[in-house]
């Protein structure tokens, strides 16, 4: 009958009688620069205690019950205090918990990727913040906890979406021309693209908007677009064709 009783008042009072997870939220920020795909990672702190002391790791952190209304909130609060910016883009990508994944306890983390315009990338970012390239969907440092498996399922699900919506346009400045949107496709999807097909397909998805301005260079000039206010990622219909 104690047991039961015990039950009870554990129940009534509000009180959890076993041991909670660590619960954290990370993010996979992408941009393009310099004529490739990065991610933005943080490196870590190295004072007494501090698991992975200097690696690198995926910017992110602790969830505040106080602050975060769910994991998206934490999610843009811990994308605005390393970037200093909002993402146009934020979706989130999975979770991942294991006893094993953080020294300091049973932990679960989920994880969100976002995409940001290569200028919004330049700004406000927190001193311990540093862009890498993403080749073959790994970077060349050691991430630290299981960020090198987030990393990777995050470019995986990047290049699958691009393949069928239209995801690269939040990686865009504000103003831009067809060729440039084509050659983001390009670096994402690590191919190359037919120019009339593309052209027809993006127009056609009333996406983009012409703005009264012209790009002069040595060639032609070019018509410049900007993403539509408010416009929600567009889903085509068919996938872009592979390579022959």
């Amino acid at each position: 009958m104690a047991p039961k009783d015990q039950a009870q008042g554990t129940e009534n009072s509000g009180q959890l009688d076993f041991p909670r997870p660590l619960a954290t939220v990370d993010v996979v920020i992408f941009a393009i620069r310099n004529e490739g795909l990065h991610v933005l990672l943080v490196q870590r702190p190295a004072g007494a205690g501090e698991p992975f002391p200097l690696s690198w790791a995926l910017p992110g952190g602790f969830v505040d019950v106080a602050k975060d209304r769910d994991l998206e909130a934490c999610a843009v609060r811990k994308l605005k205090e390393k970037t200093g910016v909002t993402s146009p883009y934020l979706e989130q990508l999975g979770s991942w918990g294991s006893a094993g994944r953080d020294p300091r306890g049973w932990s679960a983390t989920h994880a969100y990727f976002a995409l940001m315009p290569e200028e919004a990338g330049r700004t406000a970012l927190a001193p311990d913040a540093q862009w890498f390239p993403v080749s073959a969907g790994r970077i060349k440092p050691k991430l630290a906890f299981d960020h090198g498996e987030i990393l990777t399922a995050a470019v995986e699900r990047l290049r699958n979406k691009v393949e069928y919506t239209s995801l690269p346009a939040y990686l865009m400045p504000a103003e831009f021309t067809l060729p440039d949107l084509q050659r983001v496709y390009e670096i994402v999807l690590d191919r190359p693209l037919e120019k009339s097909a593309f052209r027809t397909r993006i127009l056609s998805a009333d996406m983009i908007e012409p703005i009264a301005k012209m790009r002069r260079g040595p060639n032609r000039p070019a018509q410049l677009y900007r993403l539509k206010k408010g416009k929600e990622p567009v889903y085509f219909v068919r996938t872009f064709n592979p390579p022959e």
